[in-house]
């Protein structure tokens, strides 16, 4: 991930990983990680990032929050 075009607080979250955990992308976000999750389940997406489930975890691509971030919704 290019670090160079994310927030700098989304970054010291990141360090260095392509994905993020329910709590770090809600707390991120501001919303609170079962607000994530309900979005998700309803919409498939939480504001307009789509998660990837992985072991059955979801996980959170960095590059599409980085993109909300600086784009907006």
């Amino acid at each position: 991930m290019d670090t160079q075009n994310m927030p700098p607080e989304l970054a010291r979250i990141a360090q260095g990983r392509d994905f993020l955990t329910t709590a770090e992308f809600a707390r991120t976000v501001g919303r609170a990680p079962q607000t994530a999750r309900k979005n998700f389940c309803i919409a498939g997406h939480c504001c307009g990032v789509r998660p990837r489930n992985v072991g059955g975890r979801l996980l959170w691509p960095i590059a599409d929050v980085a993109r909300l971030l600086t784009e907006g919704a």
